[in-house]
């Protein structure tokens, strides 16, 4: 085993502007690292099956839970249990960079969420 990091994984953007690092996928663990520039957001959604943790590692993030949001800064976490409504948010100024840990790996686990369902 080689140890792995941003230069070595497998790298893909989404949302445009957002990046993302496979450091670990397999199908029942997955770790990623993101970038997400100033003003960008994911889709709200959430996962049937898969358990994940967000951990900040630099920059700050709006991490909302069920309809709550959680600032979270470098060196914050938070769990999203399955089936937990979740966006990640940034409404900083710079760059914020984050871990996602997901068991199972959440590919092909993942359905819209929307407020009003939260309700």
């Amino acid at each position: 085993m080689n140890p792995v990091n941003t230069a070595s994984a497998r790298h893909y953007i989404w949302g445009g502007s957002c990046d993302g690092w496979h450091l670990l996928d397999v199908p029942d663990l997955s770790v990623i690292e993101e970038r997400m520039p100033p003003g960008t957001a994911e889709a709200r959604h959430r996962h049937l099956r898969s358990r994940q943790f967000f951990r900040v590692l630099e920059g700050e993030a709006t991490l909302e839970l069920e309809g709550i949001a959680h600032l979270l800064r470098a060196g914050d976490g938070l769990h999203v249990p399955p089936g937990a409504a979740h966006q990640m948010r940034n409404a900083s100024t710079a760059d914020v960079r984050f871990l996602v840990v997901s068991t199972p790996h959440s590919h092909g686990d993942r359905e819209p969420a929307t407020l009003e369902s939260l309700q």
